[in-house]
């Protein structure tokens, strides 16, 4: 069984990485590699000798149904959440409510406006969360930049400054939320300790992007009109849903720590909120008028298959973390590198590249106890910075990465030959960072 399951999660992987040369929808790979992988789990489950056979069917069934469960369960709510900021995005879109914000952007240097973009995308996520903040720059970059590759460049620097901007702030990745919940860290030490780390590992990758493109300075050249908006909306209007916008996303934080509900609740909370005075703001306008500025027709606009292969992707590493892989790798990790904090983490960071962060920061928050690591200790901070960068490395690492990808169209193998690179080595130098920082002050 185990075998299968690797192998099938690794050749759905390969499908995905192949999408453009295979001319197949990473969708229909990720939703056909999750569903396998838990196929796996119950073709091995059943495989127990006859002895007990009608006891265990039973009970492997209902074990399987529930884990199931419980991780549909975690899914849905990343879902919604990314349903509800796309929604939120094409609305103010829609409105052509970034205007008032692209309209100041005047550089069209294509490495100026890299390190505009990409320091943003690094502050911006520290207050929101990396995937809302992908999602919003992504928006902006499509209404900047009008060549592909050069959107996509853009792109791949927002994963990174997103991811970056994510692990030093308590609320900037899940499992930095997961952390601090915990215990194992508090919101002021980790600020204190990953900000210096978090900064290198994007400065690193933008001083060599700076290098490379040395003697390339391609002029570029921006969109200027947007077919997509039906009626021109008023400078007021303008205003109104980006203010509207802004303030709708960064309530989602607000929302989670008053009331301890999951992140997904405070943004179908923003959702209800900007549907109800779109509504009323188009009131008197014509029926068609209306529908084109309705969340009906922003629904429409939304990436549904990158949402599905949202799904099938978290499936299939649910599926992992239910038969045990994942704890398996950590417990691994843990035996063959002495407890070293140092290598474990950096060996679980570069696997947050290949599956989700979560279930690995889970993995690791259950095998080692706080009387063995206390809080704020540099365990939980390494954990932190790794988990939460070294899903830039590849573009399916993190949700910030699949957002992007759902939003920009970016090529798994385009990512891995340009941006990979850049991002492995600001990985590498934020970890360094942190070495000297503690070892020398």
């Amino acid at each position: 069984m185990s075998a299968l399951l690797l192998a099938g999660f690794v050749l759905g992987y390969t499908l995905i990485a192949f999408e453009h040369p295979l001319k197949i929808d990473k969708a229909a790979s990720a939703l056909l590699t999750g569903v396998f992988c838990w196929l796996v789990l119950l073709w091995g489950f059943e495989q127990m000798p006859a002895f007990e056979a009608n006891f265990r069917q039973l009970d492997v069934h209902q074990t399987l149904n529930k884990d199931l469960f419980d991780q549909l369960g975690e899914i849905s709510g990343i879902l919604f959440f990314l349903l509800g900021a796309m929604t939120i995005v094409e609305l103010v879109d829609a409105h052509d409510g970034f205007h008032p914000v692209t309209s100041r952007i005047s550089t069209t240097h294509r490495v100026k406006l890299l390190w505009v973009i990409s320091w943003v995308a690094f502050f911006l996520s520290a207050l929101l969360d990396n995937m809302t903040t992908a999602i919003i720059m992504c928006a902006l970059i499509r209404r900047i930049v009008k060549k592909n590759e050069n959107a996509w460049l853009m792109g791949g620097f927002v994963i990174i400054g997103a991811n970056a901007g994510g692990a030093w702030s308590p609320i900037g990745d899940v499992t930095t939320i997961m952390l601090w919940i915990g215990g194992q860290v508090t919101p002021l030490a980790i600020m204190q300790t990953l900000f210096l780390p978090s900064v290198m590992s994007l400065l690193a990758p933008l001083l060599l992007a700076t290098y490379f493109f040395r003697g390339k300075n391609e002029t570029l050249h921006p969109i200027t009109s947007d077919k997509k908006v039906h009626y021109q909306t008023t400078a007021l209007e303008q205003n109104t849903m980006f203010a509207l916008g802004a303030l709708g996303l960064l309530f989602v934080p607000v929302f989670k720590a008053v009331t301890h509900y999951p992140p997904y609740m405070g943004m179908l909370f923003s959702v209800g909120l900007l549907w109800f005075f779109t509504e009323f703001m188009h009131r008197k306008k014509t029926v068609e008028t209306k529908k084109g500025f309705s969340v009906a027709a922003m629904l429409h606009r939304i990436d549904t298959p990158s949402i599905l292969f949202f799904l099938g992707i978290l499936l299939a590493v649910g599926a992992l973390n239910t038969s045990g892989h994942l704890r398996q790798v950590a417990e691994g990790l843990n035996q063959h590198l002495g407890g070293n904090s140092y290598s474990i983490n950096t060996l679980i960071g570069l696997l947050s590249a290949i599956v989700d962060n979560v279930p690995l920061v889970a993995a690791a928050m259950g095998m080692y106890s706080m009387t063995e690591f206390p809080a704020n200790h540099d365990f939980w901070n390494l954990l932190a910075y790794c988990a939460g960068t070294g899903g830039s490395i590849l573009i399916i690492g993190s949700a910030a990465g699949v957002a992007s990808m759902s939003i920009l169209k970016i090529d798994f193998i385009w990512y891995l030959k340009r941006i990979s690179g850049y991002a492995f080595v600001g990985y590498l130098a934020g970890i360094g960072i942190y070495y000297l920082t503690h070892s020398f002050f």
